[in-house]
Order: C-alpha cells, then sequence, then structure tokens
C-alpha cells in the first residue's frame, strides 16, 4: 500500500530525530558504566564517525540537490553564506560561555535538512530515505557532543530538551512538503546554507576532536560514516 507523502514526510522526519535523545542519553549512560580508556576512545570515534556521515550528506545529496535546483551564481552565494552564517552565529555563542553550542548547531543542521527531507518526498522518496537516514546519523554524534557539552563542570541539562527536538523535524518536514514547485528554489537556498554550514562546523568544531593520540579508531569512525551514506547512495 502506497503511503501518503505527507505521512511519509513526518515518519521519516520523526525517525530521523530520535536519534538526538538517543545520543544525548548515551552521553548520561557512558559516563557511569565505561572505563576511562574506552570513553576517550569510544567519543573520538563517536564523533569521527558523524564528521564522515556529514561529510556524506553534503557531498552526496545536499550539494547535488541543492545546486540542481539553483543556478550556479545563487548556488555558489547560499552556500557561501551558510558557511559566513554559521561562523558568526559560533562567535556569538563562544562569546556567551558556549555551553550550548554543540546544542544550537545541531539545531541549525537538523531543522533545514528536515524541511530539505520535506522536499524530497513527493518527487523522489529514496533519496527522501537516504537522507533521512544521513539525518539520523549525524544526529546520533551531534546529541551525544550536546549533551556531554552542557554536562561539562556539573551542570544539569535536561534529557527532555532533547526530546523536544524531535517533533520539530516533522512541522520542518511539513512546510517543505507543502512548498508548491516554484518555491523550489527556497528549498535549494536551504540545502546550500546547510551545506556550507556544515562544512564550516566540520572544520571549526568536528574535526579539531577526532585527533586522539596513538590510535587509528577515529579516523576509521569517519571512514565508516562516509562509508554508510555512500552505501546508501550506491543504492538507491
Amino acid at each position: 500500500m502506497e503511503i501518503a507523502p505527507h505521512w511519509a514526510a513526518i515518519g521519516l522526519a520523526t525517525l530521523a530525530g530520535l536519534s538526538i535523545p538517543v545520543g544525548a542519553s548515551l552521553a548520561i549512560w557512558r559516563v557511569n558504566l565505561l572505563p576511562d580508556w574506552l570513553r576517550s576512545e569510544l567519543r573520538h570515534a563517536v564523533i569521527a564517525f558523524g564528521a564522515g556521515a556529514l561529510l556524506a550528506a553534503v557531498a552526496l545529496v545536499l550539494l547535488p540537490e541543492g545546486s540542481d535546483r539553483l543556478a550556479p551564481g545563487p548556488a555558489l552565494l547560499w552556500f557561501c553564506a551558510g558557511g559566513v552564517g554559521f561562523a558568526v552565529i559560533d562567535q556569538v555563542i563562544a562569546a556567551r560561555g558556549g555551553q550550548i553550542a554543540q546544542f544550537l548547531a545541531m539545531m541549525m543542521d537538523y531543522l533545514p535538512e528536515a524541511m530539505a527531507l520535506g522536499a524530497l518526498v513527493t518527487g523522489d522518496l529514496p533519496t527522501a530515505v537516504l537522507v533521512a537516514a544521513l539525518i539520523a546519523l549525524q544526529n546520533l554524534p551531534e546529541g551525544f557532543n550536546a549533551m556531554r557539552e552542557m554536562r561539562q563542570d556539573d551542570q544539569a541539562a535536561p534529557l527532555w530538551l532533547f526530546y523536544l527536538m524531535v517533533p520539530l523535524g516533522p512541522l520542518a518536514a511539513a512546510i517543505g512538503l507543502a512548498l508548491p514547485a516554484a518555491y523550489d528554489p527556497v528549498i535549494g537556498a536551504v540545502m546550500m546554507l546547510a551545506s556550507g554550514g556544515i562544512i564550516y562546523l566540520m572544520f571549526q568544531d568536528i574535526a579539531p576532536q577526532v585527533p586522539l593520540d596513538n590510535s587509528m579508531l577515529p579516523p576509521l569512525g569517519a571512514i565508516l560514516g562516509f562509508g554508510f551514506g555512500l552505501a546508501g547512495h550506491l543504492l538507491i
């Protein structure tokens, strides 16, 4: 039985968003149960896996789909605007202490991508499924890192805040689905903005956290993350 587009968009965005509280819960769980050396290995590997998934999302989905909806000039302009915009926001957050930087970065990634997901459902459902999987892979380590950052110095970080993020994704997907074809350039601009922002975050916040002395697990985690995205791309 064929699934109605709006239910497909809502369902895929919800499943993608659920990895946010899952990642946050893992950050709480590992503090109490994992030995120190494994905590370090796991943390770096999770960050690297997320970086690989982010790179796959940009290279295989967001940039191709976004540039198809825009002329070359506007596509490049929106991509650069995304990078600059995220840089400004990152600096503002850092100036105020930076304890919720990862959480806000996760939100800024998740919502534009969920909107793009909704726009893809009617025209290209297999690609929409791939995008949902990549968003979920991305949200898992971002939820993990955001919770870990917010709990630094014994600060309390409510888990319900991460669950609150989940329904925002279906809402953004519904908006993307409801926009008529004439608004395709808007969706393209959102994808290019998200791509520029993700590339900035990878080099500013994520990649610097990956290296670990005398261990090849983190870079292999990045390969594995990109491999998952590549596998989904090849399957469709």
